[in-house]
C-alpha cells in the first residue's frame, strides 16, 4: 500500500500580524481540511549539547521560515509573546514552528536559543538541527543570518555550525537528503540555470554557506524568507547526467512576508511523502523543467581550496548556459572568488600549437567575413556556408571547445546568440547551434537560421536524432537548463546541438565521426533541403560575393549587436 501524503504549510516572515496569519490559516483549513506533520526531536542543537526536544500539540503544523515570527518581535500591549504564552495561545489554530531571532535586538525573545516554546503551539526550532517526524518527515533547519565570527552570536550561523550540522547528518546510514530544509537567508547563486527571481540578485544576496549546506543535504523542499520576496525556482537535480546514478530533485521557495501590500505569496502548502516511504524509482523521476544544480561550481571552487565559504567571497564564475548572468562584468583582479586569498592573474587561453585560421590576431583569419566584435568573442559569416546568413560564433583568444572557455568568454557567448536569436526571430526565423569538437583545433560554434513556417522545433529535433540513428550516432537529449561541462571534460571529443528553445543534444565521439553531420542533417530533405551544400567545400563563393554579403549582414545585425553600444 502506498504511503499517505503529509500536508504542510510553510509561511513567510510574519512580523507580528498573528491574527492575519493564522485568521488566512483557519480560512485555508476551512476550505481543504487541516495540515499534517507529526515531529519529534531528533539531534537539534545536541553537537552543543543542548536537550533533545520534542514539540507539543495534535500533530498537525505550520512552518514558519523566517525567525522573526516574533513580530520585529513586537510586544502586543507591551508583552512579548513569550512572556505572556497563553495570551496567544487561542491565535495559533495549528502547531507552528519557528526559526530563531535574525539581529541582537530580538535575541532576547528566546529564553533558550537552543529551542523552546514560546507559547502554546507556537515552538521555536532552536538554532540548527534536525527533526524527524513519526509519519518518517526529516526537517533540516538553521536559524540566523550568516556570520564570520567565531563563536557565532546568538542570532547568527557561522562556517563552524554549517559543518556540524553537514557532518551529523552525512554521517547517517545511507544518507540520501532531507525532505524539507529551512533557513532564513537565500543561498547564494540559487537563480543560476532557472527562471529569474525578479528584483533580487541571486548573484549578490544570500548566503554561501546556505548554498553549501543545501548542495550537501539535497532537501526536496527548501524554504526561506530573508529577502522578503515570492521566487518559486525551477526544480534542479542533484546528480550530474551520464556521469552519476540518478538521484532526487530539489525545489527552492521562497516566500513573502505577511500581509505585505504587494500581496505577494507568503504562504505555500503542498503535500509531500517522506522520501523514507517513497518508492526509490518515484523519488528519483525527473520533471521536463528540471535544471542543472545551482551550487555545482561554488562547490567546486570549495573542494580545490579546502576552505570553508565565506559571504565576502566573490560570486563564483557561472556555466556557459547561465542566462542570468551580469552583462559586461569584467574579468577578476584576483582569485577570491576561487577562495585564493593572494591575487592571481586571470588564465589566459592557450596558444595554438600552429598557424590558426580563427584566432583574431593570426593573418590567416579571412576578416572580409568577420561582422562583429566584441571583447572576447567575435561572430563571422560562414566560409561557405549552408546558407548567406550562416554564422559562427568563434572566441577571439585560442580555444578549442565550448567546455575550454573561461567565464567571461562564456558570458559573452551567451550575449551573442541572445542578440542572434532575437535577430532571426525579426526575420521569421529560428537558429540552430551546433558544435563539432573533433579534428578542430578553435572552437566554431556554427548557427544556421530556419524560417520558422518551414518547419518546427520539433521536425529539427526529430531530424537530428532520426539521422543519427541511421548512422548509429546516440544523439542523447540533455534537459533545457543543463551544462554541457556536466556531461563533457576537457579534451573529450562530442558533437553537440542547441535549438533557440533551449532544447539540447550531445553525442560523445568514441571513434570516426562525419565531418559534415551537422550540415547534413540541416541540409538535407527534411528541413532546408539543400542537400548539394552540405559539404562547405562545394558553397564557397568569391571573396567580393563574400564581402559584400558580409556587409549586408553587418548592416542588418547593427540594431542587435551589443558590441557596438559597449
Amino acid at each position: 500500500m502506498s504511503a499517505v501524503p503529509l500536508r504542510v504549510l510553510a509561511c513567510g516572515d510574519v512580523e507580528g500580524r498573528l491574527e492575519a496569519l493564522f485568521g488566512r490559516v483557519r480560512a485555508i483549513q476551512g476550505k481543504s481540511g487541516r495540515f499534517d506533520v507529526r515531529l519529534r526531536g531528533s539531534g537539534g542543537d545536541r553537537a552543543r549539547g543542548a536537550p533533545l526536544r520534542s514539540p507539543r500539540g495534535t500533530g498537525r503544523g505550520c512552518f514558519c521560515v523566517l525567525g522573526i515570527f516574533l513580530a520585529l518581535l513586537q510586544r502586543q500591549n507591551g508583552q512579548s509573546i513569550a512572556q505572556e504564552p497563553r495570551k496567544f495561545s487561542s491565535s495559533a489554530p495549528i502547531p507552528t514552528y519557528v526559526l530563531g531571532a535574525n539581529n541582537q535586538e530580538t535575541v532576547r525573545y528566546f529564553p533558550d536559543i537552543s529551542g523552546c516554546e514560546l507559547a502554546e503551539n507556537i515552538t521555536y526550532l532552536g538554532r540548527r538541527g534536525l527533526y524527524s517526524g513519526t509519519s518518517g518527515l526529516q526537517i533540516a533547519y538553521l536559524s540566523g543570518t550568516e556570520s564570520q565570527d567565531e563563536p557565532a552570536p546568538a542570532y547568527s550561523f557561522s562556517a563552524k555550525d554549517v559543518t556540524e550540522l553537514k557532518t551529523s547528518l552525512l554521517s547517517t546510514p545511507n544518507f540520501k537528503g532531507v525532505d524539507i530544509l529551512l533557513t532564513s537567508p537565500w543561498p547564494r547563486d540559487v537563480g543560476t540555470f532557472a527562471n529569474s527571481a525578479g528584483e533580487i540578485d541571486t548573484k549578490k544576496c544570500g548566503s554561501k554557506l546556505v548554498s553549501d549546506l543545501a548542495a550537501s543535504l539535497k532537501p526536496r523542499y527548501h524554504f526561506a524568507a530573508l529577502e522578503k520576496a515570492y521566487y518559486e525556482r525551477l526544480p534542479y537535480r542533484n546528480h550530474t547526467v551520464l556521469q552519476e546514478t540518478p538521484q532526487h530533485v530539489s525545489r527552492f521557495i521562497a516566500l513573502a512576508d505577511v500581509g505585505n501590500t504587494s500581496k505577494k505569496k507568503y504562504l505555500y502548502a503542498f503535500s509531500i511523502v517522506p522520501m523514507s516511504l517513497m518508492d526509490p524509482a518515484e523519488l528519483v523521476k525527473q520533471p521536463q523543467d528540471v535544471t542543472e544544480n545551482p551550487y555545482q561550481k561554488l562547490r567546486k571552487e570549495a573542494q580545490k581550496t579546502k576552505a570553508p565559504l565565506c559571504a565576502e567571497e566573490e560570486p563564483a564564475c557561472q556555466f556557459f548556459f547561465d542566462l542570468n548572468k551580469h552583462q559586461g562584468k569584467k574579468r577578476p583582479s584576483s582569485g577570491k572568488e576561487r577562495g585564493n586569498s593572494q591575487p592571481k592573474q586571470a588564465k589566459k587561453p592557450p596558444q595554438p600549437t600552429g598557424p590558426c585560421w580563427f584566432c583574431l590576431a593570426s593573418p590567416e583569419v579571412e576578416k572580409h567575413l568577420v561582422v562583429s566584435i566584441g571583447t572576447h568573442c567575435y561572430l563571422a559569416l560562414a566560409k561557405g556556408g549552408l546558407l548567406p546568413d550562416h554564422v559562427l560564433i568563434l572566441p577571439i583568444g585560442h580555444y578549442q571547445s565550448v567546455v575550454d572557455l573561461s567565464s567571461e568568454v562564456v558570458e559573452e557567448v551567451t550575449k551573442y546568440k541572445s542578440a542572434l536569436k532575437e535577430f532571426f526571430r525579426s526575420k521569421g526565423k529560428r537558429y540552430v547551434l551546433f558544435e563539432r569538437n573533433y579534428r578542430s583545433q578553435h572552437l566554431q560554434l556554427q548557427v544556421i537560421p530556419v524560417p520558422l513556417d518551414h518547419c518546427t522545433t520539433k521536425d529539427i529535433k526529430e531530424s537530428f536524432i532520426s539521422q543519427a540513428q541511421e548512422q548509429q550516432i546516440e544523439l542523447l537529449e540533455i534537459p533545457e537548463h543543463s551544462d554541457i561541462t556536466q556531461v563533457a571534460q576537457p579534451g573529450t571529443p562530442y558533437f553537440y546541438v542547441e535549438l533557440d528553445t533551449g532544447e539540447k543534444l550531445f553525442h560523445r565521439i568514441r571513434g570516426r565521426f562525419p565531418l559534415h553531420f551537422g550540415r547534413e542533417v540541416l541540409a538535407s530533405e527534411a528541413l532546408l533541403a539543400l542537400p548539394q551544400r552540405a559539404d562547405w567545400r562545394r558553397c564557397e563563393a568569391e571573396r567580393a560575393e563574400e564581402a559584400a554579403q558580409a556587409r549586408a549582414f553587418r548592416r542588418d545585425f547593427q540594431p542587435f549587436d551589443f558590441a557596438l553600444r559597449a
